[in-house]
């Protein structure tokens, strides 16, 4: 297997291509700083959401999100529902099929495999001073 395909395995974007291209779903497991967002989904008969954490960080600056959408700096302490997501809150913010893709597209978010619970994959220390 090619880095490049290891990479998009991996990450998730993989999962991601196959189901934009081909209409396949496939469910991922979390990789090193991905969030899992598993508060309500599967309480609601979806699959968890695994958020890509760094594929938006390296487009974005931290006070989008955290700031801006008021996304808590701590895994499961934002109550996320897709009412909030199609009425423009929190991801639906951007994911309004204007500058992402819309709500629609369950698949493409709620990707996870059954059982990931809520966190930061991988742990959520830094490097720096304190924790998250």
């Amino acid at each position: 297997m090619t880095l490049w395909r290891r990479i998009l395995r991996s990450t998730g974007i993989f999962a991601l291509f196959l189901n934009l291209y081909f209409g396949l779903s496939v469910d991922t497991q979390a990789e090193y700083a991905d969030v899992v967002i598993n508060r309500q989904a599967e309480k609601n008969g979806m699959r968890p959401v695994v958020f890509p954490h760094w594929f938006h960080r390296i487009r974005f600056r931290c006070k989008v999100c955290h700031a801006e959408l008021g996304f808590k700096m701590r895994a499961g302490s934002n109550p996320i529902t897709m009412t909030d997501i199609i009425e423009g809150k929190f991801c639906g913010a951007c994911h309004n099929n204007d500058i992402a893709w819309s709500p629609e597209n369950c698949d493409l978010c709620h990707s996870g495999k059954p059982g990931l619970p809520t966190g930061v994959f991988g742990g959520h220390e830094t490097s720096g001073p304190g924790r998250w």
